[in-house]
């Protein structure tokens, strides 16, 4: 699987595991609690010429429906504290657009400026409200976005502010979980620029000469648009700098939800009588949900800059200006409410489940502890690291812990038998993350997902994506962080590869029907290989891709190990969606070799219909080209000695089922000593056969060979 920069899954995901704390490994920019010094108010003149100097540039895009505005019109009183009613505010603000006739009312950016006490170090941070926040899964009433400039204002009493040198810019992303968009030591005679991403109002950093577009690595004689630490360099394979960026502007697909509450889409809500089906994100980007499509989106439009916002007090040509407003007058306002919004977020388990409980609001930005101490929002370990040494106000970073997972699709191979094997690609659309013990989803950029501050101790993880079937699986956080081993990594060895839902069957395991307790569940394609690895207590279930030819594996506690031959593709046309289920997955001998015996006759299956296939069209001709029968004979051939090894693996298979352990081994031995033979006359019949089928058996052949060890080996029947 390659993305589109070129970085291969396996150059990505051997970087994660050599990563230090100068990379990814495990880290977060934050400190210990508590632990970077106090911060005070600035004296207002100068906060607000600071203010001013460093205000940024914000370019919105053409879809855009909820710009920075003031929350102060939409306030009222509710036992005896002020507030902002989420209703109030959404469909005040769409009321307000109409009576305007502006598309952009009341543009607003508050300014809150501290400094760290007995240090040059302050901080300025632009705070953005917005009305609505509609995004893929996680859409909430009001958004609060914050956009950090770390400066340095020099020492003694009379300071200047174009003296004033800015250290670190910090963008905020969706969520506390998703590293940020930082750049260290900006150019100080650059007006920063934020590009606000569409509905979420995520910000990304602009701050080289391509004005509104992200760049995640230098090009064109420029450089990047974030120095967030990157996946370490494996040869001479480019990095990859985790910060979640702008997806749209690095060509993903990334396609919206519309929000409902209560079962209704919030446009046919009668208590927003302004809002209309229109004033929310355009349909061309927009689906009613995940899982009633069929495949992944394919004609969302690229991302392309509609409005211009820039400082009020600047000489600008800017579409519109804002008014740069101190945050203490709004700091009356208590809370920022709304009752909370759903989407059903698929866990595919026996018993198909759904959740909504990741949807979040937003608080004030007062009540945050970034709001006095801004340090807490910087997410890159080497900024941090920076400021630290810099300052002595600045707490080094503390290591935390980290999970990461890169999701593909799983499609059929073209080197594979019709609906026999599968390979990965990059996907086609970004997805959904979420850990269940975390209410706030986080999407995925470049198909990479990657989740900080995740507390120890098992996790179920769950990824989604529009028109693919989900994936969900547990994962376990080890105490006291991971900085030495790199973070932890999901599915194999990092990868999940989701499957469109029209190629997609659900494969239940009834963990329940078996006759140890299984630890854990590994699905492998002949032609993908290990696909699906992981922890397993009770009945689960996965959905896989209908075109793939599986062998199933699952352990129990004692660390025996059971295999199962799964075949979707003879009964995809009948499939109606009641998959395949394994109701008595058992560890052991008697599992192993019923394996063998059903891998072994699927493929004689297959063999003689190429012998049936030539016997029923011109098999004299193809006598006389292969020299009186050659090719007919080899074919044959392989099929007995497939058969040979079926009936073997049978009578092994019921010798330890009757509890024979002395005579399922001597079958076994027979079992494996016929395989040789398999691989002796595939290499006769390998010219004969056709190259998919060929390749096919080879794989089965190294699959079988696997599982006759574990079944020789394995103490119990």
């Amino acid at each position: 699987m390659t993305d589109r920069s070129g970085v291969t899954r396996r150059t990505v995901l051997g970087a994660v595991a050599t990563a230090g704390l100068g990379s990814i490994a495990g880290c977060s920019g934050g400190g210990d609690d508590d632990s970077d010094d106090a911060t005070t108010t600035i004296e207002d003149g100068f906060a607000r010429e600071l203010a001013i100097r460093f205000a940024p540039t914000l370019y919105f895009d053409e879809y855009e429906q909820w710009f920075p505005t003031d929350p102060r019109r939409y306030a009222s009183e509710r036992d005896g504290e002020t507030i902002v009613d989420g209703f109030d505010a959404f469909d005040g603000y769409h009321a307000r657009k109409k009576e305007t006739g502006d598309a952009a009312p009341d543009p607003t950016v508050f300014y809150n400026v501290v400094q760290y006490e007995n240090s040059p170090l302050a901080v300025v941070q632009y705070w953005f409200y917005s009305a609505f926040d509609q995004f893929t899964t996680n859409f909430h009433w009001h958004d609060w976005e914050v956009f950090h400039v770390f400066v340095d204002t020099g020492e003694g009493d009379e300071r200047d502010v174009e003296d004033a040198v800015p250290q670190l810019f910090v963008a905020s992303s969706h969520s506390r979980r998703v590293p940020n968009n930082e750049f260290l030591d900006p150019d100080p005679e650059r007006v920063p620029r934020i590009l606000s991403e569409l509905g979420s109002h995520s910000s990304a950093l602009s701050v080289n000469d391509s004005l509104d577009r992200f760049q995640r690595f230098p090009s064109d004689g420029t450089f990047a648009d974030i120095t967030n630490s990157s996946i370490e360099r494996i040869e001479d394979i480019a990095e990859i700098p985790i910060a979640y960026g702008l997806p749209r502007d690095e060509g993903a697909r990334l396609p919206y939800v519309v929000p409902e509450l209560d079962g209704v889409p919030l446009y046919d809500d009668d208590r927003l009588p302004s809002v209309e089906r229109t004033d929310l994100v355009d349909d061309a980007l927009t689906v009613r949900s995940f899982d009633t499509l069929s495949s992944p989106p394919s004609n969302l439009p690229k991302r392309a800059t509609g409005l211009v916002f820039d400082h009020g007090e600047r000489d600008t040509d800017a579409d519109v200006t804002y008014a740069l407003v101190p945050a203490s007058d709004v700091e009356h306002i208590a809370d920022f409410t709304g009752p909370q919004l759903s989407f059903e977020f698929a866990v595919p388990q026996v018993a198909e489940d759904a959740i909504a409980s990741h949807i979040t609001t937003t608080g004030a930005p007062w009540s945050q502890p970034r709001y006095e101490n801004p340090a807490a929002d910087i997410s890159e370990p080497n900024h941090r690291l920076a400021l630290a040494e810099r300052y002595d106000v600045i707490s080094e970073p503390s290591t935390i812990n980290t999970v990461f997972v890169q999701v593909t699709e799983a499609v059929t191979a073209d080197d594979a038998p019709d609906g026999e094997g599968l390979t990965t690609q990059e996907s086609t659309v970004e997805s959904v993350v979420l850990l269940e013990s975390d209410p706030e989803a986080v999407p995925t950029f470049g198909g990479i997902g990657v989740v900080q501050d995740v507390p120890a101790g098992d996790h179920r993880i769950t990824v989604n994506g529009a028109g693919l079937a989900p994936h969900s699986e547990q994962v376990s956080v080890p105490e006291g962080g991971d900085a030495g081993d790199g973070p932890v990594v999901a599915g194999v060895d990092g990868e999940i590869p989701l499957v469109a839902r029209e190629s997609a069957t659900k494969l239940e395991v009834d963990a329940d029907g078996a006759d140890s307790e299984l630890s854990a569940l590994g699905v492998e394609d002949d032609f993908a290989g290990r696909l699906y690895d992981t922890p397993v207590t009770g009945p689960d279930a996965v959905y896989v891709h209908r075109g793939g030819a599986y062998t199933v594996e699952v352990r129990d506690t004692e660390d025996e190990v059971g295999a199962f031959r799964v075949n979707p593709a003879p009964a995809a046309e009948s499939d109606s969606g009641g998959g395949v289920r394994i109701g008595r997955p058992n560890t052991g001998k008697a599992s192993l070799a019923t394996f063998l015996a059903d891998i072994a006759e699927e493929t004689r299956t297959q063999v003689e219909s190429v012998a049936a296939r030539d016997d029923s069209g011109s098999d004299s001709e193809n006598d006389q080209q292969d020299g009186g029968g050659g090719r007919a004979n080899a074919i044959q051939g392989l099929a007995q000695a497939l058969a040979a090894v079926a009936e073997a693996a049978r009578r092994a298979a019921e010798r330890a089922e009757a509890g024979n352990r002395g005579r399922a081994d001597e079958s076994l031995e027979t079992v494996t000593s016929r395989i040789e033979t398999v691989a002796e006359r595939l290499a006769e019949a390998q010219s004969a056969l056709p190259d998919d089928l060929a390749r096919a058996t080879d794989r089965r052949l190294s699959q079988a060979r696997t599982r006759s060890e574990q079944a020789q080996s394995a103490k119990k029947l």
